[in-house]
């Protein structure tokens, strides 16, 4: 008996010390609204944080942090993933990524259409070239080398990034306007492959833009199917966001299905307010290829407006030979003259 009660107390001993006992953390954010991005409804509570990982979620009656942090009255939400970040320059001038980590982003995702690499010898020349306020040494060849360069210099966010159509065809074929020949393709292909491992997230166009919409829908499908044999997406600023915003679409469908692979369309819009009419149908477009089962989503931005550079109004033949080229050619009176005759100035109606 003596030492049933012995044990009973040992027990209850543990059990108290057990029910009484501190959790430590790193951070401890407390008394905060939470929305979780689940889509359930939001919530009171504490948020603990050890290293870079939330480590618990709820109540956290017993827990203490090193660092503590009164949220009574704030919002707390995962991080925000700015999923098309030109920061891949202003990151290597400054990694800490204030204008983005100051509004909550965590995760900057790259390479809308080009991407920081393979780069060549041109192309290195070209980007050294073109370094404006922030200049730096070109020391990669692969995109994976360039995501170590940040890495080892030192980034306050999440950085991941497409591999380009542009870049890999540039890399290839610079800025002819022509279809490629099987071996040329084979080695685009063998470009996005070697990206893939290193770690990219999957295939990106911008068919606005030159050299990405030299490519035609056969070229982009081969090369997507490679990047879909690593569970990557592919995601396009498709060829036609105004008058042929339909046929656009439906090139991006037709590409998730013969590629076998998860598509978005970079920011939806109908652009033009003699457009807008389409967006309907754009949008039922997009519904019925994911009621058959295609992957297919969509971003956009909830603002009327839009910028680029002012080279997309500049007729392709322009564009042919990339930004030093088409100086050259603006500097010769009769070709200027051409290009103003030929230049696609969008004026919706009043």
């Amino acid at each position: 008996m003596k030492r049933f009660y012995s044990s009973l107390l040992f027990s209850l001993i543990l059990l108290f010390a057990s029910c009484s006992s501190t959790e430590k953390y790193d951070i401890l954010i407390k008394n905060g609204t939470i929305v979780d991005g689940s889509g359930n409804n939001s919530f009171v509570g504490n948020i603990a944080v050890n290293s870079d990982t939330i480590a618990a979620m709820g109540d956290l009656t017993n827990a203490k942090g090193t660092i503590e942090i009164d949220a009574t009255g704030l919002t707390i939400a995962p991080g925000f993933i700015n999923m098309l970040s030109w920061a891949n320059v202003s990151l290597i001038e400054d990694g800490r990524s204030q204008g983005d980590i100051r509004q909550g982003v965590t995760l900057e995702i790259l390479g809308e259409g080009r991407s920081m690499g393979p780069l060549n010898e041109a192309m290195k020349k070209e980007m050294k070239d073109g370094q404006q306020s922030i200049t730096y040494d070109i020391s990669w060849t692969s995109l994976g080398e360039y995501l170590q360069f940040l890495e080892d210099k030192g980034v306050s966010t999440n950085v991941a990034s497409f591999i380009g159509n542009g870049t890999v065809r540039e890399y290839v074929m610079g800025y002819q306007n022509r279809p490629p020949t099987e071996e040329e393709l084979e080695q685009m292909q063998g470009l996005v492959r070697e990206a893939m491992v290193e770690g990219a997230v999957g295939l990106s166009t911008s068919l606005i833009y030159v050299p990405s919409g030299h490519a035609q829908t056969e070229e982009i499908t081969a090369l997507a199917s490679i990047a879909s044999e690593y569970d990557g997406m592919y995601i396009s600023h498709i060829r036609d966001e105004e008058g042929k915003l339909l046929e656009a679409v439906q090139e991006l469908i037709t590409i998730a299905k013969e590629a076998d692979i998860r598509s978005e369309i970079y920011h939806f819009k109908a652009s033009g307010n003699e457009n807008w009419h389409l967006l309907d149908s754009a949008i039922q477009l997009v519904n019925d290829a994911r009621n058959q089962g295609l992957p297919i989503s969509t971003d956009m931005y909830m603002y009327n407006a839009s910028s680029t550079g002012l080279n997309v109004l500049l007729p392709s033949w322009a564009k042919e030979g990339g930004h030093n080229s088409t100086m050259e050619l603006i500097a010769q009176p009769a070709q200027r003259k051409k290009m103003m005759d030929e230049i696609d100035f969008h004026v919706p109606p009043e």
